[in-house]
């Protein structure tokens, strides 16, 4: 049996799938809507917070580890140890907070990856502290054993980034989707009046809002996980006209689609619009 069949079998387990949704339930309640989970998302980057910092913490043990083989100086060893320490720290509380926002599927996974991290962290704090204590050739062996942890905790991160998607923009690019020009949609009188819809151009489903005589036009799938957009909410943030996606409540400004609360990071695509003299409402994608 290949690793892939493995991650496979653990997709499909529901063995975990009761304190998966005890601890996911508990970190939404623990860390609510706010500026503190959207920075744990990554919304002021653009991007995911969780790769790069443990991509950090790994960096550092692997460099350990080279350490350790060539008995290297040991104030090294326990510095590069101590630092994957510490960035371990804000990698977990990013990475607990994207994945109780998950699919169940990828939630599993990413169970499993956290424990394979946890141990990781464990084995590299005992490692640190018989050093300190001057037992090097143990806390060789713990920082072996670590380093072993850490590589499958990342095997599986990298089968959620790539095989699953948890992390990907997941709107529609609109740039090599829809030509250059105006295009006819609809007739802006079959949309109703403050109330979004779906329409559909060429490959793309749409979220389209008329208000009065304005006409709003995104992609309709949410950027964090594919939810549909039309099928949101319509709220006011600091004054500003936004719809909260209905899946896990990613928000986005109306007026460029822009996000303004995670767990999305990435825009949503948005479209201009005019209406012609007989009545057919045109769109294109806005300039970025």
């Amino acid at each position: 049996m290949g690793p892939v069949d493995l991650t496979d079998r653990v997709e499909r387990s529901t063995r975990m799938d009761r304190p998966i949704q005890a601890v996911a339930k508990a970190v939404r309640r623990r860390i609510g809507p706010g500026r503190l989970r959207d920075l744990l998302h990554g919304v002021p980057l653009g991007k995911p917070l969780h790769p790069p910092l443990a991509n950090a913490s790994v960096g550092f043990w692997a460099a350990a580890a080279v350490l350790d083989v060539i008995r290297s100086d040991p104030r090294a060893i326990r510095a590069l140890l101590a630092s994957g320490i510490a960035t371990a720290a804000p990698a977990a509380a990013a990475g607990i907070t994207d994945w109780s926002v998950l699919h169940r599927e990828q939630q599993r996974v990413g169970f499993v990856h956290a424990i394979a991290n946890l141990t990781a962290l464990g084995l590299y704090t005992g490692s640190l502290a018989l050093r300190f204590a001057g037992d090097e050739r143990r806390g060789r062996l713990l920082s072996f054993a670590g380093l072993g942890a850490a590589s499958l905790g990342g095997y599986l991160g990298g089968h959620l980034a790539y095989r699953q998607a948890a992390g990907a923009n997941h709107a529609e690019s609109v740039g090599h989707l829809v030509p250059l020009g105006w295009h006819d949609l609809c007739e802006i009188s079959d949309l109703p009046d403050g109330r979004p819809v779906t329409r559909r151009l060429g490959y793309i489903d749409l979220f389209v809002l008329r208000v009065g005589d304005g006409v709003t036009v995104l992609a309709d799938n949410c950027s964090h996980l594919a939810g549909p957009l039309h099928q949101g909410r319509l709220i006011s943030e600091e004054g500003t006209a936004c719809v909260v996606c209905p899946w896990h409540g990613s928000t986005f400004r109306l007026s460029d689609g822009t996000v303004a609360h995670g767990p999305a990071t990435a825009p949503q695509p948005s479209f201009e619009t005019r209406v012609r003299r007989d009545g057919v409402l045109q769109v294109r994608p806005a300039l970025t």
